[in-house]
Formats: C-alpha cells, sequence, structure tokens
C-alpha cells in the first residue's frame, strides 16, 4: 500500500502565503489542527521553511529540502530533490506524508499530492509568496468553517476529482 502524499497549508483568499519568509495570519485554532493531523507522519518541507519555524517539529519524521549539501539539521533528515524526499518519507510511512510548504516545494508536489488540507483565510494581505492555482482539487471532502477574534476562515479537505 502506497501512502498518500498530501499539502497541508494556511492561505490568503488570494493564494497568499507568506511575506519575508514568515506566515501572513496567527489562527490559534489552525496550530492544532496542524499538529494532529501531522503528527506521527513524515513531513517535507523546504530549508527556508524549517528556518522559519526554528526547530525541528516533534512526533514526525521531519525531511528537509535543501541545495546546500553541507546542510546538517540534528533530529532531521536533509536531502537535496523532493523525489529523495519522498522516497525517504516512503521508505517509513505506509499511510500518509506531508508536504508542510514552502512554496516553491509546494509547486512541485501538486501534481504528486493527492489531497490538500488548506485553511483559508476569508482576506488578503501583502505577500511575496503564493500558493500555486490548485483547481484539479475540485472535491470538497471536508468544509469547516472556523474564526477566531481576528480572522474568519475555512478548513478544506480537497482531493482531485478520478
Amino acid at each position: 500500500m502506497k501512502p498518500t502524499i498530501s499539502i497541508i497549508a494556511a492561505i490568503g483568499k488570494n493564494r497568499e502565503l507568506g511575506k519575508n519568509n514568515s506566515l501572513l495570519w496567527h489562527l490559534p485554532n489552525d496550530l492544532p489542527r496542524f499538529k494532529k493531523i501531522t503528527r506521527n507522519h513524515p513531513i517535507i518541507m523546504g530549508r527556508k521553511t524549517h528556518e522559519s519555524i526554528g526547530r525541528v517539529l516533534p512526533k514526525r519524521l521531519n525531511i528537509i529540502v535543501t541545495r546546500n549539501r553541507d546542510l546538517i539539521v540534528e533530529g532531521a533528515l536533509v536531502v537535496h530533490t523532493l523525489d529523495e524526499a519522498i522516497q525517504k518519507a516512503k521508505a517509513v510511512e505506509k499511510s500518509e506524508i506531508f508536504i508542510i510548504g514552502g512554496a516553491e516545494i509546494f509547486k512541485s508536489a501538486l501534481p504528486l499530492a493527492e489531497r490538500l488540507y488548506l485553511t483559508v483565510v476569508h482576506e488578503g494581505a501583502p505577500a511575496d509568496v503564493f500558493f500555486p492555482p490548485y483547481d484539479e482539487f475540485n472535491r470538497i471532502v471536508q468544509q469547516i468553517a472556523g474564526y477566531d477574534k481576528d480572522h474568519k476562515h475555512t478548513f478544506y479537505i480537497l482531493e482531485k476529482n478520478s
């Protein structure tokens, strides 16, 4: 059985992801959702995403994709291509593998992904990185309204129509 390749991200209504290597919104109910969904599964991220997080995330195999052949991150597996990252994840995971960012990794992974876990904030914000178009993910598996004191948002699980 091959694991599902999934992407998880929080984006704005215009697919905004971040600015200056930081997220655009602080959504208190999004972080627990992210932890619950990704816990005990491999997570694949680019070097900049890892640096923006600032640490290895616990209870997950952290796989960092970088062109830097000298990068060593204690507690994480460092690889040099997305394909290599996916192969390493498949070697230890039978259920689901998560791509967690950033924009370049999302763009490369989108054709390989079978599922999207998106938190869509119902507003725009100035951004310098954007999530790629995801029109082929048009089957809504789950849609839950969310809000905090500052931002209305919707949690989606989307899949491609076969």
